[in-house]
């Protein structure tokens, strides 16, 4: 009798630990995908500028930088825009901004900033004559 009360307390110890696993690799893999439902994803449209960049869109995952570089996200190449001018950046469900040291600045909403700015949807991020509006969706 004994030996059946222990063989079912292991078949029940086995399949709450096959369950708790189970859960565990569900939430990982939500995560990497990035696909719960709560967060908010962050779009980049070009609205001024060079016409080959008027309608440009990205969808913010990771760091977009910004410049005259071949190697950047966007590339805006002008004599006005440093090689690495700017970078949004994801910090948890909220998109910054900040200016990478450029020699010309960059604008949130046509204000000079200095340092990362945290965005709002419909901000516009102005590099000289490039403008970028900020949208997010739920």
């Amino acid at each position: 009798m004994i030996d059946v009360v222990l063989l079912i307390g292991r078949l029940l110890f086995v399949a709450m630990l096959y369950l708790f696993l189970f859960a565990i690799m569900r939430t990982g893999i939500g995560l990497v995908r990035g696909q719960r439902k709560k967060e908010r994803t962050w779009n980049l449209s070009v609205e001024k500028g060079p016409k080959e960049l008027r309608g440009v869109s990205i969808v913010v995952h990771g760091p977009v930088v910004v410049g005259r570089s071949p190697n950047a996200d966007i590339v805006i190449g002008a004599g006005y825009v440093s090689a690495r001018h700017a970078r949004f950046v994801l910090m948890g469900q909220n998109l910054f901004v900040e200016d990478l040291g450029s020699t010309n600045g960059t604008a949130v909403d046509g204000q000079l900033i200095d340092e990362p700015t945290s965005l709002v949807d419909g901000d516009v991020v102005t590099i000289g004559d490039v403008s970028i509006r900020v949208r997010h969706s739920k």
